[in-house]
Formats: structure tokens, C-alpha cells, sequence
């Protein structure tokens, strides 16, 4: 049985689709655990307890700041989070780009889906919370950073994820209207940035989402991996061809 055969068929606005804007983390790559070992790295210079990995993948998404935050939040009395914060996110920072894509895997197809979605024609464009830098290293890391036309990190526009200017701003970059854009991810971030600039999306459903279920997510369907994206958007456009030229 094909892997994509286990979730419905996504249901897409009318009209092909020319370009997908995907996300990093818990979509193409598996970052928790290097973010678990740079928090850590952080916390003891804090003498403070320890997170987990558990602990983080429910915070994971929303840009450093949010992880920041959400990781002193139980540890230290509010004030004290507060006024620590702009340390904290400086010494997370220098530990994370000591090993920025050390301890991370990346998923299954995403290297095979990028190129079937390149092969049919469509424009790519990865937009994560992740910082630029950051994000850029990663890619290259994997040698996936050929595949984009665009990147844009949490800092590259004025707002993150789920506000949809990062989004509008890729598809600007890349000559598309957004309605003929998709947005593929693994969380609420995704989708509601997606859907707020006027394109349609996709989830796959091996990521973070905040710690909750990949059913939460309104988006116009989940695929196994960005191969089973590639496919379905490959269907879509075949149809929609079929419609223009009866």
C-alpha cells in the first residue's frame, strides 16, 4: 500500500499551483534534540534543571524567543525570567550555532520531494521561524538550500509565522500570487500563516505542532512526506490542466 494512501485525498481551491513554501523544522528536518542540547547549554550557566525533549518539541515553532521564554517560565519566578531573557537568548544562540545540525535526522523523502516538486515546475521557497543564519547552515548543511529560490528566516521580515507576512513576502520573491501557492508544514503555525495569505496547505504529520495532535490542523489535508506533497500537487495541477483544455 502506497504510504499516501492512508490519509484522504487533499481537497485544493481551484486553479494550479506554482510554487510551495515549506517549513523547516519538524518538516524537513528533525531539530528538537539540538535544541534541547543548546537550551541545555543555556540552563547551566543558569544552574538551572534541565529540559528535555519532551518538554521542548511542545514549545518548538514560534521562533527562539517563544522557546526561550517558555523554558525559563518554570523554572525561574516571572520577574527573574524577565529580566534573565536577553541573556538567555544570547547564550542560547552561541550554544546553538556550536551545533547547529549536530544532533539532527532528516525525514524521510524530503530530499526526493524537493526535486518532484521542482521537476513539476513549481517555484520553492522555505519560510521558518528558525533565524536566517541558522537556517541557511542547516540547508546547507543537508544540501538542500539549492533547491530554494527564496529563504526567509524569523528574522528576515518584521513578523514570524502564524502572521502571514513571511508567506506573502516569499511568494512576492518568487513572481507568484499566494493564491497559486501552497504552504507545506507540520504545525498550526504553518496553516494559519498559510491561510491568512490566501494560499492553500498541506501538513505532514511526523512534526512538532506544539505538542498536540496533527488532527488539530485545519489545512486542506495531510500528506505522509514532501514526495506524498509532491504527488498530490502533481495530481491537482494534472486536473486543473485537464479542466483549462477539455
Amino acid at each position: 500500500m502506497d504510504a499516501t494512501s492512508r490519509y484522504p485525498a487533499p481537497a485544493f481551491p481551484a486553479g494550479k499551483l506554482k510554487a510551495a513554501i515549506v517549513d523547516l523544522d519538524g518538516t524537513m528536518v528533525d531539530t528538537a534534540d539540538d535544541f534541547t542540547a543548546s537550551l541545555n547549554g543555556m540552563l547551566a550557566q543558569f544552574d538551572a534543571e534541565e529540559t528535555t525533549r519532551e518538554e521542548v518539541i511542545d514549545y518548538v515553532g514560534k521562533g527562539s524567543e517563544h522557546l526561550i521564554r517558555s523554558v525559563l517560565a518554570p523554572r525561574f519566578e516571572t520577574e527573574l525570567a524577565q529580566s534573565r531573557f536577553d541573556e538567555a537568548l544570547a547564550i542560547y544562540q552561541e550554544e546553538y550555532e556550536k551545533i547547529n545540525g549536530l544532533h539532527t535526522r532528516l525525514y524521510p523523502d524530503v530530499e526526493a520531494g524537493l526535486i518532484a516538486l521542482r521537476d513539476a515546475g513549481l517555484k520553492l521557497a522555505c519560510v521558518t521561524n528558525k533565524p536566517h543564519r541558522f537556517a541557511t547552515q542547516l540547508l546547507e548543511r543537508y544540501g538542500l538550500l539549492r533547491y530554494f529560490g527564496v529563504v526567509l528566516g524569523g528574522d528576515s521580515v518584521a513578523a514570524k509565522k502564524p502572521d502571514p507576512l513571511p508567506m506573502l513576502t516569499a511568494c512576492e520573491a518568487l513572481g507568484v500570487e499566494p493564491k497559486a501557492a501552497i504552504a507545506i508544514g507540520d504545525s498550526q503555525n504553518d496553516a494559519f500563516a498559510g491561510r491568512a495569505a490566501g494560499m492553500a496547505t498541506l501538513t505532514v504529520p511526523y512534526g512538532y505542532n506544539h505538542g498536540e495532535s496533527v488532527q488539530t490542523i485545519k489545512s486542506d489535508g495531510i500528506v505522509a512526506s514532501l514526495l506524498g506533497a509532491a504527488k498530490a500537487i502533481a495530481a491537482h495541477n494534472a486536473v486543473q490542466s485537464a479542466a483549462s483544455n477539455p
